[in-house]
């Protein structure tokens, strides 16, 4: 398998041995090899042939051997002398492993969605066996570097919109500054909520062949990655326990709290402030981390149209009304937060935002206006920059970087373009023209030739960063050949720091790899992957040592920066005064209690998509029960019988799961029961059960954070199975009436399923009434109409059709045993019309919704009350006299229905009217914002 292992290598132990047998692809000559630890060179041609093969140093590097050293693997016997003397480990235990990461990669539902599949948008987040593990000298290297660098970010920010001090010297040019698209005019000025611009930053790194990590570059306006790297931590540290507990490994989830923390100390409310995230919404590439953290970290999610600025203030809007909210952590670009002074085509932000930004009265993290330190430009000024600001030499090395808008630079790198990576200089959304970065190496000429003329005739869009060979991460693939192995693939590095409550900055003791393609481009959207990071604990004293003295000697530092550089004139805003930490046994009893039982805010958005969850949820369900019982009508013995035909056809007819002109089940009953099937799919019909359930998924998707992963799941796996027929064929044939039975059999227990989760895994807050307000209204909808229809075309008169009634109403088996075998109307009166326990009788449904309504009477000004009183109350009412014995003539045969007025018409009617009524009010009351905000824009 191996050949890059000829012999066992007695140095090593034979765990280590059985690793290096396993590698079938090393890191290329010339990059450094992360599971070897050591720099791949060109082989010596006496052994390896030509100078160009790879050849890995013979051993692992020391977080390997204890990585190795925790794995019990079986070992397969040599085949024969071409696979060498050694034993190679057996691959069973690994793919077992990687069998069940796939399955919590699916099973918990993370996604990364890619824009360019419009109908399938989403796909399964993409997730390595191995973690890319950094020892405590390569973590120290990284911690100090970042704590340095966030420091750094945060001067130049406060210059830039501050004196500008760095421009007028001639440090900066003005094109990266105010000439940034990203650079917002409106927050010159403006002092930072909290004494800080920066509450968050991401860095991408890459070890190079020196074996030393280098920058790549910065994200500071909405970086992604917390989400995913905790999932990626909670999958892998569960695949490989042992090892994890024995490197031993940092743990992450104190730094979010010290992000959290440090966002509501600097807030204008401190720590009893409201802190909401703000993310574009469901169809975001990364909307799953949004509703990840925002679950995690205990925030409201929130999308623009949730939130409202009045009197300069920000608002969310709620069922209980409008709720201040002290701060937003963004994960939506800046120039689309603000409609009214940025993009007016924006729907994803909030008018006002900016302005209540400068009146101090909401903490945006970060502070709009940092997008221009994400430049590429950038990295190549600030060694100097450290050198004026900080009185200090960089300690993280950033790639060698050139703005092209520099005539010296330009003429400096032009001619060795081919050994650079030519970048952006401004981000893709700008009116100038961008384009993805471009390797040098893998133009050729004439192409090298197009892209310095390109560059000449507009410098200052392009930047040329030297080409880095990035280190090589171990990850278990399959061949060509099928056979499961480790092979290299580029990694990339995204460590994040953040700010405490006392305005110093910690490093999260982790990351995000991101692992790229063999072309070496290292980049989800491009089909790469990702791997878990582990960062070695101290072998001695407290964890984050660094990020923590580095967060308490914060003002000295500050200080000692201002004194060496008092002949600037670049002014330094002090941090805020520290915040005390909480001192839990001196915490009031009450008043902790009263914060913990806060009620949880739903907003209107919120509560809109779990009305329609309900409804949506209730209408499938319904639909299916009533396309099994037709089916199986037109496969029995009765499919002779008039009524039930009637019935089936006026049913499905009126509920859409036909097309108009299809024959009725009367007259061709095999065209019908075909066109039944192929309609469960049929993505023009907004009524098919198809349409449906993805409609309850797109429904969810929107209140994410509020669903368990196991609710989410089963919601994905039911739309899976039922979707599976179809695949991605234009052009394929429906299922035959056995399998499609089948079919929804398996749905509606994943629907049974779903409905234990709707009921017992939700909070009982004013959201989950409204969901359960949803499914009452469209079950009162559907059963009182399916009723109203079987009574007047007489389905009761026929044993068959008095059975179809029970089993459209799934209560078959209550009957038998409250009834037996008495099928009187009015028996079926009593248990599917008044009854108090049947949760499918109109009167339990009625009740149940009234009860729901009242519970919400505290809103709205009580107009749930008024809606509640519309309901009609039916458990109280006799069977007799909703169906009079009087309805049977002389003969006792029963009389035409049609020809009576019985008390049971006035009753149906008023259910659907009611139904009707309340759902189109409820919508007006919550779903509707027709109040309009005052907005104040600052000079």
């Amino acid at each position: 398998m191996n050949e890059f292992s000829h012999a066992n290598h007695p140095a090593l132990p034979a765990h280590a041995n059985q690793w290096l047998g396993l590698q079938q692809e090393c890191a290329p000559a010339g990059h450094w090899d992360e599971m070897r630890g050591a720099l791949t060179v060109a082989g010596d041609s006496s052994l390896n042939g030509p100078d160009e093969t790879p050849k890995p140093p013979a051993t692992l590097s020391s977080a390997w051997l204890s990585f190795a050293a925790q794995q019990d693997m079986a070992t397969l016997p040599p085949k024969g002398a071409a696979d060498g003397p050694h034993a190679v480990a057996d691959t069973h235990d690994l793919n077992t492993r990687m069998l069940n990461l796939q399955r919590q990669v699916r099973d918990n539902g993370i996604t990364y969605n890619v824009y360019a599949a419009a109908d399938q948008p989403q796909r399964p987040w993409s997730l390595d066996l191995f973690p890319l593990m950094l020892d405590q000298a390569d973590w120290q290297q990284i911690e100090s570097g970042v704590l340095q660098r966030m420091q750094l970010l945060e001067r130049i920010m406060a210059d830039a919109y501050g004196p500008q001090q760095l421009v007028l010297k001639g440090q900066l040019p003005a094109a990266l500054v105010q000439g940034h698209p990203a650079y917002l005019p409106a927050m010159q000025g403006v002092p930072p909520v909290g004494g800080r611009y920066l509450s968050l930053a991401a860095f991408d790194l890459a070890r190079g062949a020196d074996g030393c990590w280098w920058l790549l570059s910065q994200r500071t306006q909405a970086p992604s990655g917390l989400g995913y790297l905790l999932e990626n931590r909670q999958i892998v540290s569960r695949l490989f326990p042992r090892a994890f507990e024995a490197f031993p490994v940092q743990r992450l989830a104190e730094t979010y709290r010290t992000l959290i923390d440090g966002i509501k100390a600097r807030s204008p409310a401190g720590a009893g402030a409201h802190i909401a995230l703000l993310t574009p919404g469901p169809y975001n590439e990364t909307y799953f981390e949004h509703a990840y953290l925002a679950r995690y970290l205990g925030l409201s999610l929130v999308q623009g149209n949730d939130l409202t600025v009045r009197d300069e203030k920000l608002y969310l809007k709620t069922l209980q009304g409008l709720q201040p909210v002290h701060g937003l952590l963004k994960r939506v670009d800046d120039d689309w937060l603000d409609p009214l002074e940025l993009r007016a085509d924006s729907t994803l932000g909030v008018p006002g935002l900016l302005q209540a930004v400068r009146s101090g009265h909401v903490l945006v993290a970060n502070t709009p206006g940092s997008g221009f330190l994400e430049s590429n430009a950038l990295l190549g000024f600030m060694p100097a920059l450290a050198r004026d600001l900080l009185g200090q030499a960089l300690q993280l090395p950033a790639i060698p970087s050139w703005w092209c808008g520099e005539a010296a630079a330009l003429q400096d790198v032009l001619p060795r373009i081919q050994g650079c990576v030519i970048k952006p200089t401004y981000p893709y959304n700008t009116d100038r023209q961008s384009f993805e970065p471009v390797l040098g190496h893998s133009l050729s000429r004439q192409a090298q030739n197009e892209w310095a003329g390109r560059i000449l005739r507009d410098p200052d869009a392009h930047t040329l960063q030297s080409w880095l060979p990035l280190s090589h991460q171990p990850t278990w693939q399959t061949d060509a050949q099928g056979q499961a192995c480790i092979q290299s693939r580029p990694v990339v590095l995204r460590v994040f720091a953040v700010t405490d409550a006392q305005g110093g900055w910690q490093v999260l003791p982790g990351g995000l790899a991101r692992l790229g393609t063999r072309e070496g481009i290292a980049s989800m959207q491009r089909g790469g992957s990702s791997a878990d990071v582990w960062v070695q604990k101290a072998s001695s004293g407290p964890t984050q040592s660094q990020s923590q003295s580095q967060s308490q000697s914060q003002s000295q530092s500050q200080s000692q920066s201002q004194s060496q550089s008092q002949s600037s004139p670049m002014p330094w805003r002090p941090a805020p005064a520290p915040v005390a930490p909480r001192d839990l046994s001196a915490m009031d009893t009450q008043a902790d209690v009263s914060a913990l039982q806060r009620q949880r805010l739903v907003t209107s958005r919120a509560a809109e998509n779990l009305f329609w969850m309900g409804r949506y949820t209730e209408r499938t369900e319904n639909t299916l029960r009533l396309v099994r019982l037709s089916l199986e009508i037109l496969g029995s013995e009765n499919q002779n019988l008039p009524c039930l035909l009637n019935f089936i056809t006026r049913m499905a007819t009126r509920h859409g799961l036909v097309r108009a002109g299809v024959p009725a089940a009367t007259q061709a009953h095999r065209v019908f029961e075909r066109s039944l099937i192929a309609g469960l799919w049929d993505r023009e019909l907004a009524t098919s059960v198809g349409f449906n359930l993805r409609s309850v998924r797109l429904a969810a998707a929107a209140v994410r954070e509020r669903l368990s992963p196991e609710h989410w799941r089963l919601l994905e796996q039911a739309e899976t199975r039922f979707f599976k027929p179809v695949g991605t064929e234009v052009s394929w044939v429906a299922p035959d009436t056995v399998a499609t039975q089948s079919l929804l059999a398996d749905t509606s227990q994943m629907l049974a399923a779903l409905t234990g989760a709707q009921t017992d895994r939700m909070s009982r807050d004013d959201g989950w009434r409204l969901l359960s307000i949803g499914r009452h209204i469209e079950r009162l909808t559907f059963l009182s109409h399916a009723l109203s229809e079987a009574v007047h075309l007489g389905l009761m008169a026929e044993q068959a059709g008095f059975d179809a009634v029970l089993d459209l109403f799934d209560s078959t088996i209550s009957f038998h045993a409250q009834y037996q075998q008495s099928r009187t109307p009015q028996a079926l009166m009593d248990l599917l019309v008044t009854h108090s326990d049947n949760p499918r009788s109109l009167g339990w449904v009625a009740h149940t919704l009234r009860s729901r309504l009242l519970r919400m009477g505290n809103l709205a000004d009580g107009a749930t009350l008024a809606l509640a009183q519309q309901v009609p109350q039916m458990i109280d009412l006799p069977p007799e006299s909703l169906w009079p014995p009087e309805t049977h003539d002389r003969a006792g045969r029963p009389r035409p229905p049609c020809t009576l007025a019985l008390p049971l018409d006035a009753v149906l009617a008023h259910c659907q009217t009611a139904a009707h009524e309340v759902s189109d009010q409820l919508c007006a009351l919550f779903f509707t914002h027709s109040g309009q905000a005052r907005y104040s824009v600052g000079a």
